[in-house]
């Protein structure tokens, strides 16, 4: 398992150094929420999403994440992310009023592999994959540089999942660990300026 862990670690370093730097510095804009929805709802099937959060420690973790929601509630632009109480981020999310929600690069999928497989709670994950935290602009939780798209979301309602109401076709659920639903309004959504070429080759 160890030689295992430190072969995805490698991995991840020499796949995403090569095209790293080149776009570290890129300038990002703000464009509307809806601009890349498309294809930010592609790569949330497939390969993920990287969700970003902050605890009161301040060390920024990132998780991927294939299910979500982006649309208008209460009048305002949200997007609802799941999270299960036995994941690291939850504990890190509880901590916090905000969380990024970042569109990777086609050569960041590695890092969005091994994000999904390994827990922030044995390491540093952002450091093992060479991604940089990029400070956000709207809220206190970071995003990650060099991602084409990023999403800035304050926590504005937050509720579980009620098993007794959950469609029997449901199945996500054997062993209980029910989702924490979080609505992050979004309060900015910043893209480099070939976010569009970008996301066009993913």
């Amino acid at each position: 398992m160890l030689y295992y862990i430190q072969q995805m670690t490698h991995r991840c370093l020499l796949t995403i150094r090569a095209h790293y730097e080149e776009e570290r510095n890129m300038p990002y804009g703000t464009v509307a929420y809806t601009t890349y929805l498309k294809e930010t709802l592609a790569l949330l099937e497939d390969p993920g999403l990287l969700l970003v959060t902050a605890g009161s420690a301040g060390r920024a973790n990132a998780m991927t994440i294939g299910w979500a929601t982006i649309g208008v509630v209460w009048g305002k632009h949200v997007m609802t992310v799941l999270v299960r109480p036995s994941r690291h981020t939850y504990t890190l999310i509880e901590q916090s009023d905000s969380f990024t929600v970042c569109v990777p690069r086609p050569d960041m999928h590695p890092a969005v592999e091994y994000c999904g497989e390994y827990s922030g709670r044995d390491g540093d994950k952002l450091a093992a994959c060479n991604l940089t935290v990029l400070p956000s602009t709207r809220v206190r939780a970071p995003g990650i540089d060099g991602c084409p798209v990023i999403y800035e979301c304050r926590i504005v309602h937050k509720n579980d999942v009620n098993p007794t109401s959950l469609a029997k076709d449901i199945t996500a659920y054997p062993t209980g660990n029910y989702h924490r639903l979080y609505y992050g309004e979004i309060l900015a959504v910043r893209a480099v300026p070939n976010a569009a070429e970008i996301l066009g080759n993913a």
